[in-house]
């Protein structure tokens, strides 16, 4: 079976030249568009992700800027630090990094996003919105890039499509069954606490990974022709790893996002459309 790769690459360049004119415009107007992502500690595959997201905005004229906070800051440290940038007009866009250091819940901090700048659809009224299919102002960015790898796969549309989505974090997991329902997939979610994840993705025409456990999902575990769409971020030995065995699984399967270069490319792009809807709306 000859597997289609989907490219996240190409799927992002895609979408840049739309980005670079409206970047233009709001430039035009005297609106410099500002992204600013508070980061507590320093979680390596997160590392790897801001960086790339710093280049990614100095390529299109977003400024993103890094709030970097010690490991230790309790949590209302950081609520008065999401307030501040709340208050500050020169700023568009607030993104607080995920995941957090263990002594820190989402659940004690996620209120004081400034919803009008919440860019990766944190804020519980922006996760509400999404939960009740009543339209989100901002669909958090790696969801909002699984869909739009899924757009480009031999499974789209997904009305009637079996689809498993593997973790259920607030950050993805959840977001994205929730997304492939309010496209009328019919969606299972499985979860570390799943006894199994058989038989349910042998089932699937749509597989969706995102858990961190790298190489989780091999190519026996699938139906043939899947689509499969790696999130996972893992960095093992300076090298970064998704989810999926991906030698095993493009023996198998029918559409097959790589790592790196799949939903990562992707989700810069979707945060930084974020970025400056928020900046248009804040401009007026």
């Amino acid at each position: 079976m000859s597997v289609q790769i989907i490219d996240g690459r190409a799927v992002a360049a895609e979408l840049r030249d739309d980005v670079i004119a409206r970047v233009r415009a709001l430039r035009e107007m005297g609106v410099h568009p500002r992204l600013t992502i508070v980061f507590v500690g320093h979680n390596e595959s997160s590392v790897a992700y801001v960086r790339n997201l710093v280049k990614t905005g100095e390529r299109v004229g977003v400024e993103v800027a890094v709030d970097d906070l010690p490991d230790s800051t309790p949590p209302d440290t950081i609520r008065e630090h999401l307030f501040r940038l709340g208050a500050d007009p020169s700023v568009h866009g607030v993104m607080l990094q995920q995941p957090l250091p263990g002594h820190l819940s989402i659940r004690e901090i996620a209120d004081a996003i400034p919803i009008g700048k919440d860019v990766d659809g944190t804020h519980p009224t922006n996760q509400g919105h999404l939960a009740f299919g009543s339209g989100s102002d901002f669909v958090p960015a790696t969801p909002a890039a699984v869909m739009l790898l899924l757009e480009r796969s031999p499974h789209w549309p997904l009305c009637g499509r079996n689809a498993v989505m593997i973790g259920r974090s607030v950050v993805v997991g959840l977001p994205v069954a929730m997304l492939m329902l309010a496209q009328n997939a019919t969606v299972t979610v499985l979860h570390k606490e799943s006894p199994s994840l058989q038989p349910y993705v042998r089932m699937a025409d749509v597989v969706v990974v995102a858990t961190g456990v790298p190489g989780l999902i091999r190519g026996e575990d699938l139906a043939p022709g899947a689509t499969v769409i790696d999130v996972g971020t893992t960095v093992v030995e300076g090298v970064l790893k998704g989810d999926v065995d991906f030698e095993s699984v493009r023996q198998v399967a029918g559409a097959l996002t790589p790592v790196p270069g799949g939903v990562g490319p992707v989700t810069n792009i979707a945060l930084l459309q974020n970025v400056i809807k928020a900046a248009e709306r804040l401009s007026g």
